[in-house]
């Protein structure tokens, strides 16, 4: 808002208990660089908005910074941390679409780049190549199929 005025901000920092820094700035939400003194050092950071926080760059390091209640953060400390799959074994449709053809067998050996299925989405043919050289264990889908976005094809051994 046109007209605002900046207070500045001082607060106290201290990482991992070590000897408290004070930290000042006149930086504003929506700020694309923060500018202030860390202990007497003046600094500049490029800020970025992430998901519930911002994520802070200076000199090749950053890091992610959320601000919560304390509540907040003791009930985010219990929080299981969600991992993703291992889908290195699998291809994947990377579309909604049909599968025209599989050119490949279960138990079959295939070096990198060799076809091994043809998906249709839109009216286009998309050809699904093997990234490295690799055994196929399973077939889960046939020609004919029609498959969602991230449905097994095949798996790898």
């Amino acid at each position: 808002i046109e007209g605002m005025i900046s207070i500045p901000m001082e607060l106290g920092l201290s990482i991992d208990g070590g000897k408290a820094l004070t930290v000042t700035s006149d930086w504003r939400p929506g700020d694309l660089i923060w500018r202030g003194t860390v202990g007497e050092r003046r600094i500049a950071a490029q800020v970025r908005p992430v998901l519930n926080g911002l994520r802070v760059a200076w000199k090749g390091m950053s890091v992610s910074a959320r601000a919560m209640l304390p509540r907040t953060a003791e009930l985010e400390r219990l929080m299981p941390e969600k991992v993703a799959p291992d889908t290195s074994k699998m291809l994947l449709c990377p579309m909604p679409g049909l599968v025209v053809s599989i050119a490949v067998a279960e138990g079959q050996e295939v070096k990198a780049g060799e076809t091994l299925a043809v998906v249709e989405a839109m009216k286009m043919e998309n050809v699904l190549r093997a990234e490295r050289d690799l055994t196929v264990s399973k077939l889960k889908a046939k020609p004919g199929d029609s498959l969602a976005v991230d449905a097994v094809i095949m798996e790898f051994a």
